[in-house]
């Protein structure tokens, strides 16, 4: 028996590496059904100003191909606690660069209301999207 019984996780998964494998696979360890909501090509617009490189129902394909994930969702905003209402999930699994942001520091507090968990798990280190396409470029 796992911790959770229903996990959830987000994020852009735009050239999909190792670092974003690693989330999917450290969460599903710790739950018996993993939901990942897939950002759209709008969202990521709204707050990184740029469009991914690969489109959203590409990104979402391959989100769902992996066997560690057991729904997919689109995320159409970043208001996780409105995905909490919708979904019911007992755990949020975060990666630790965004602990201590303003928009974690405020979730976390809605969800301890709830009592709702969030586990953040340590950042792959030398891999990011970012980092991908800066090797791309060379």
């Amino acid at each position: 028996m796992k911790q959770y019984k229903i996990g959830y996780t987000t994020g852009v998964f735009d050239l999909f590496h190792i670092g974003h494998l690693n989330i999917l696979k450290k969460a599903k360890e710790q739950c018996e059904y993993l939901i990942v909501g897939v950002s759209t090509d709008e969202l990521v617009m709204k707050y990184k100003n740029k469009q991914p490189v690969i489109p959203f129902q590409e990104r979402l394909e391959i989100v769902e191909g992996i066997k560690y994930v057991d729904a997919v969702v689109p995320q159409v905003d970043r208001d996780k606690f409105m995905a909490w209402k919708l979904l019911q999930f007992d755990v949020m699994f975060v990666g630790d660069d965004w602990k201590g942001k303003p928009l974690f520091v405020q979730v976390e507090r809605q969800f301890a209301e709830v009592g709702v968990d969030i586990v953040y798990f340590p950042y792959t280190p030398g891999v990011s999207t970012t980092l991908v396409k800066e090797k791309v470029r060379m």
